[in-house]
Protein backbone atom coordinates (compact mmCIF):
# COMPACT_ATOMS: atom_id res chain seq x y z
CA UNK A 1 0.00 0.00 0.00
CA UNK A 2 2.75 2.56 0.59
CA UNK A 3 4.35 4.25 -2.25
CA UNK A 4 8.42 4.27 -1.60
CA UNK A 5 10.12 7.70 -1.49
CA UNK A 6 10.90 9.70 -5.22
CA UNK A 7 14.94 9.39 -5.91
CA UNK A 8 15.14 12.68 -4.82
CA UNK A 9 13.84 11.83 -1.39
CA UNK A 10 16.30 8.28 -1.38
CA UNK A 11 19.08 10.64 -2.00
CA UNK A 12 18.40 12.54 1.22
CA UNK A 13 17.12 9.80 3.08
CA UNK A 14 20.11 7.38 3.06
CA UNK A 15 22.64 9.70 5.23
CA UNK A 16 20.04 10.08 7.00
CA UNK A 17 19.44 6.34 7.81
CA UNK A 18 23.15 5.93 8.30
CA UNK A 19 23.61 9.04 11.11
CA UNK A 20 20.23 6.98 12.83
CA UNK A 21 22.43 3.90 12.79
CA UNK A 22 25.05 5.26 13.96
CA UNK A 23 24.11 7.31 17.07
CA UNK A 24 21.43 4.35 18.56
CA UNK A 25 23.61 2.80 21.07
CA UNK A 26 20.80 0.13 21.67
CA UNK A 27 21.27 -3.24 19.58
CA UNK A 28 17.76 -3.97 19.39
CA UNK A 29 16.70 -0.48 18.25
CA UNK A 30 19.16 -1.13 15.53
CA UNK A 31 17.66 -4.10 14.12
CA UNK A 32 14.38 -2.87 14.01
CA UNK A 33 14.89 0.65 12.63
CA UNK A 34 17.47 -0.32 10.57
CA UNK A 35 15.68 -3.01 8.86
CA UNK A 36 12.37 -0.95 8.39
CA UNK A 37 13.72 2.18 7.62
CA UNK A 38 15.39 0.68 4.75
CA UNK A 39 12.71 -0.96 3.50
CA UNK A 40 10.89 1.98 4.01
CA UNK A 41 13.49 4.31 2.14
CA UNK A 42 13.35 1.58 -0.58
CA UNK A 43 16.51 2.71 -3.00
CA UNK A 44 16.78 0.39 -5.42
CA UNK A 45 14.54 -1.45 -8.01
CA UNK A 46 14.77 -4.69 -6.70
CA UNK A 47 16.28 -6.54 -3.42
CA UNK A 48 15.30 -3.97 -0.53
CA UNK A 49 13.70 -7.09 1.51
CA UNK A 50 16.84 -9.14 0.88
CA UNK A 51 19.30 -6.37 1.48
CA UNK A 52 17.21 -5.46 4.79
CA UNK A 53 17.07 -8.51 5.89
CA UNK A 54 20.87 -9.08 5.12
CA UNK A 55 21.14 -5.91 7.07
CA UNK A 56 19.24 -6.70 9.62
CA UNK A 57 21.41 -9.69 10.22
CA UNK A 58 24.66 -7.73 10.18
CA UNK A 59 23.05 -5.79 13.29
CA UNK A 60 21.95 -8.98 14.67
CA UNK A 61 25.07 -10.63 14.62
CA UNK A 62 27.25 -7.28 15.92
CA UNK A 63 24.48 -6.68 18.88
CA UNK A 64 25.14 -9.99 19.93
CA UNK A 65 22.07 -11.55 18.90
CA UNK A 66 21.65 -15.24 16.90
CA UNK A 67 21.22 -14.96 13.11
CA UNK A 68 18.05 -14.79 12.15
CA UNK A 69 15.81 -16.21 9.17
CA UNK A 70 12.12 -15.14 8.24
CA UNK A 71 10.78 -18.70 7.29
CA UNK A 72 8.48 -18.63 4.22
CA UNK A 73 6.14 -19.60 6.76
CA UNK A 74 5.68 -16.53 8.42
CA UNK A 75 6.18 -14.40 5.39
CA UNK A 76 2.30 -12.79 5.74
CA UNK A 77 2.87 -11.90 8.99
CA UNK A 78 6.16 -9.96 8.23
CA UNK A 79 4.98 -8.41 5.77
CA UNK A 80 1.86 -7.47 7.63
CA UNK A 81 3.98 -5.93 10.03
CA UNK A 82 5.84 -4.06 7.99
CA UNK A 83 2.67 -3.09 6.78
CA UNK A 84 0.98 -1.64 10.11
CA UNK A 85 4.67 0.45 10.24
CA UNK A 86 4.59 1.79 7.71
CA UNK A 87 1.38 2.54 7.02
CA UNK A 88 -0.18 2.41 10.14
CA UNK A 89 2.51 4.47 12.00
CA UNK A 90 3.12 1.43 14.75
CA UNK A 91 6.25 -0.43 14.74
CA UNK A 92 5.40 -2.31 17.87
CA UNK A 93 3.88 -5.15 15.69
CA UNK A 94 7.08 -5.24 13.73
CA UNK A 95 9.50 -5.39 16.75
CA UNK A 96 7.31 -7.83 18.41
CA UNK A 97 7.55 -10.11 15.52
CA UNK A 98 11.44 -9.81 15.18
CA UNK A 99 11.41 -10.48 18.71
CA UNK A 100 9.75 -13.58 18.76
CA UNK A 101 11.94 -14.88 16.07
CA UNK A 102 14.72 -14.11 17.75
CA UNK A 103 13.51 -15.92 21.12
CA UNK A 104 12.89 -18.73 18.96
CA UNK A 105 16.52 -18.82 17.90
CA UNK A 106 17.57 -18.18 21.80
CA UNK A 107 15.55 -21.40 22.95
CA UNK A 108 17.74 -23.56 20.41
CA UNK A 109 14.87 -23.46 17.46
CA UNK A 110 17.01 -24.83 14.55
CA UNK A 111 16.76 -22.07 11.41
CA UNK A 112 14.22 -23.18 8.89
CA UNK A 113 15.26 -25.51 6.63
CA UNK A 114 15.91 -24.21 2.39
CA UNK A 115 13.75 -25.72 0.63
CA UNK A 116 14.71 -27.33 -2.48
CA UNK A 117 14.73 -25.58 -5.89
CA UNK A 118 12.95 -26.78 -8.59
CA UNK A 119 14.13 -26.24 -12.02
CA UNK A 120 12.90 -23.46 -13.20
CA UNK A 121 14.10 -21.65 -9.99
CA UNK A 122 17.72 -22.42 -10.43
CA UNK A 123 17.67 -19.97 -13.54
Amino acid sequence: MRVPLNRDAVRDAMPAFFDLLREEPHPAVRVVLGHFIFVYIHPYMDGNGRVGRFLMNTMMASGGYPWTVIPVTDRNAYVNALEKASVGEDIAPFADFLAGLVKKRLAGEPLPAVPKASPVDER
